[in-house]
């Protein structure tokens, strides 16, 4: 069997050609779909000025960086699709790295997320913290949660069924 070297040449590079345009559109609409389906976290300051603009409950996910069931639940609980619909609609989402400095306030005064996970008695992670409307009553859960307890647990502290 005789081949034209250069036919084979031209189509194995139209080939690879193509296989890495069909990857790089793969790779273009990913963060698309991906960002409609995250959940939308905000920080402990936006949540409180949203809430003045829209009432919403909050939960507060107080994680550390080396907590191997934080990063289960960021990688399980906090990517289901039952989940994310529910606290993008019902809920502002607040991540707190409770050994970070970082200045934020809270009530208006000054403090860190450290301080503040010592202000919500948080004795270990995950521990999630879900706050009314007005920032008064305050609730924690400690350990990691599945998806289902997680969104029942959004569901009873929203007051709905």
């Amino acid at each position: 069997m005789n081949s034209n070297p250069n036919l084979l040449q031209t189509t194995l590079i139209v080939l690879l050609s193509l296989g890495f345009l069909s990857f790089l559109f793969i790779q273009e609409d990913r963060p698309k779909n991906q960002a409609s389906s995250k959940i939308q976290w905000v920080s402990i300051d936006q949540a409180q000025e949203l809430v003045k603009k829209e009432p919403r409950k909050v939960f507060v996910d107080v994680y550390t960086v080396w907590c191997g069931p934080c990063k289960l639940m960021d990688k399980t609980t906090f990517t289901d699709q039952n989940v994310i619909e529910y606290v993008n609609q019902h809920y502002y989402a607040v991540k707190l790295n409770a050994e970070s400095t970082k200045k934020i306030s809270y009530n208006g005064k000054e403090t860190t997320e450290k301080e503040l996970a010592k202000t919500f008695k948080v004795i270990g992670y995950p521990t999630i913290i879900f706050i009314d409307e007005k920032f008064e009553n305050i609730n924690p859960q400690l350990g990691y949660v599945k998806a289902s307890q997680f969104k029942q647990m959004l569901i009873e502290f929203k007051g709905g069924v």
